[in-house]
């Protein structure tokens, strides 16, 4: 049984020194890496995206919608008072 161990042994730790399982490990590491640089930089674009749209793009789409129920508005009272109405130029 002890030769069993000691050729199991001997084997893994040959099989573990191979340049071709270092290549393996390297990539693997190295790959982790970008992974996870690649992670946190698509987070802060996102960040920095959702921010930026908030700011800028929300007020402008409530402004908008303000003119729009007063343009409706303005509409709506002209027809009651029944005068007429202008269009926009062709």
């Amino acid at each position: 049984m002890a030769a069993n161990k000691s050729i199991i042994s001997r084997v893994s730790s040959s099989v573990s020194d191979s340049p071709i399982v270092y290549r393996g490990k390297k990539a693997a590491a190295d790959t982790g890496f970008v992974v996870k640089k690649l992670l946190l930089s698509t987070g802060k674009a996102a960040w920095i995206a959702s921010t930026l749209f908030l700011v800028l793009a929300v007020p402008l789409i409530i402004e908008m919608d303000r003119e729009q129920q007063l343009n409706e508005l303005e509409l709506q009272q002209a027809s009651l008072l029944g005068t007429p109405t202008v269009s926009a130029p062709k």
